[in-house]
């Protein structure tokens, strides 16, 4: 009982409507696709820039190391890198308020050992014997030999 009429052009206003629907979600798409873009451009400028500071933090506190002090704080950044970037900040602090002036590498290990981190540093034990020097574990091995040797 329709009219065929009305049908096309209720069809065509559909058709029409289906269209500008359509190129509404494109358009939604493309700036949801340049948000994104932009985010990301933001948040890679934000990562550069804490990772500049936090290079000038660790060449500051670096200036004011001795006696190992870079080994222990390389080994600590290895083991506990959140917890190292928290600590590089608060001894710059100090070193600038002129609470402490230099840092040794024990007491960055004393500072690390307090918090309850237990970082792990390689030790050898050295020997002069008879004007060479020799590890601690070969100078037991020749002891060990020699005595076996005497029996």
């Amino acid at each position: 009982m329709d009219d065929p009429d009305l049908e096309l052009i209720k069809a065509r206003k559909m058709k029409k409507l289906q269209e500008q629907l359509a190129f509404r979600e494109r358009q939604e798409q493309e700036k949801a696709k340049i948000r994104d873009k932009n985010n990301l451009e933001l948040q890679n400028q934000i990562n550069k820039q804490k990772s500049d500071e936090l290079d000038s933090e660790r060449k500051f506190l670096l200036h004011h190391m001795y006696d190992r002090g870079d080994e222990v704080l390389k080994l600590a950044e290895q083991q506990f890198p959140f917890q190292t970037k928290m600590i590089i900040k608060r001894l710059n602090e100090l070193i600038r308020f002129g609470e402490i002036s230099r840092i040794s590498g024990g007491d960055l290990l004393s500072v690390y050992r307090s918090l309850g981190m237990k970082i792990r540093v390689d030790t050898h034990i050295s020997i002069s014997d008879h004007g060479k020097t020799i590890s601690f574990s070969d100078k037991l091995r020749e002891s060990t030999s020699s005595e076996q040797d005497a029996e």
